[in-house]
């Protein structure tokens, strides 16, 4: 009886180190699996960042009439590039009642820009630039038309009546472009106005005409660029 007993035992602790051991073999297998890992990045193909933002930015040139290509400038603060007003001998600081003068500039995309469309602003004083205008009095007498076109044209009179669209025509001091205009990626397009600025005759109907004798103003306008 004694002799059975302790072979009773004898299996029992068996049994126990065999699950035991069977309990180990389980552990040690989940913990030498296999693993491994795979990584990608978002590259430009010469090992350089790939993902990032765009460029939009506008350029202007103001030798009018050739528009030499060696005079693209980039003009982002008023007063900006200079037009000089013009028309048949009269300069645009020589005007009398029913004179005009006019002036050109034209605007294209960077060469590593995306398209973009611009839409002229009414005209403010020049920053920087000396008036003489008391009061503002012949800056809000003047009239402006502008007139545009995606091929070059001569900026006179015969602007507004030609092929060219007249996209501004009131009062200098509060008229802006009716319309955007839309400029091609990389430079691939050029945008040419035409500024006329006239004082009108009616001046002659004011009290004194003579008040408007001798001043002179600097007008600036921007053209906001939008992507």
């Amino acid at each position: 009886m004694e002799q059975q007993q302790r072979r009773t035992v004898r299996r029992r602790i068996f049994a126990i180190a065999a699950g035991g051991a069977a309990l180990g073999l389980g552990v040690a297998a989940t913990l030498a699996a296999w693993t491994d890992t795979e990584w990608v990045f978002g590259g430009d193909g010469d090992g350089g960042p790939g993902v990032g933002t765009s460029t939009f930015a506008i350029e202007q040139n103001t030798d009018a009439p050739d528009f030499d290509p060696g005079l693209w400038v980039d003009e982002p603060e008023n007063p900006g590039g200079e037009m000089v007003f013009t028309a048949d001998g009269i300069l645009g600081t020589d005007l009398s009642p029913g004179d005009s003068v006019y002036a050109s500039v034209a605007l294209r995309t960077k060469a590593t820009s995306i398209a973009g469309d611009v839409e002229l602003q009414p005209a403010v004083p020049a920053a920087g630039i000396a008036a003489d205008d008391p009061d503002g009095l012949l800056f809000a007498a003047l009239d402006v038309r502008v007139a545009t076109s995606a091929t070059a044209f001569p900026c006179n009179a015969t602007a507004f009546t030609g092929g060219a669209t007249v996209i501004a025509d009131g009062d200098l001091a509060t008229t802006g472009g009716s319309a955007t205009q839309a400029l091609a990626e990389e430079s691939g397009s050029v945008q040419y106005y035409c500024f006329e600025v006239t004082l009108p005759e009616s001046v002659n109907d004011e009290a004194d005409p003579s008040v408007y004798m001798d001043r002179a103003v600097a007008p600036a306008w921007e053209f906001v660029a939008t992507s």
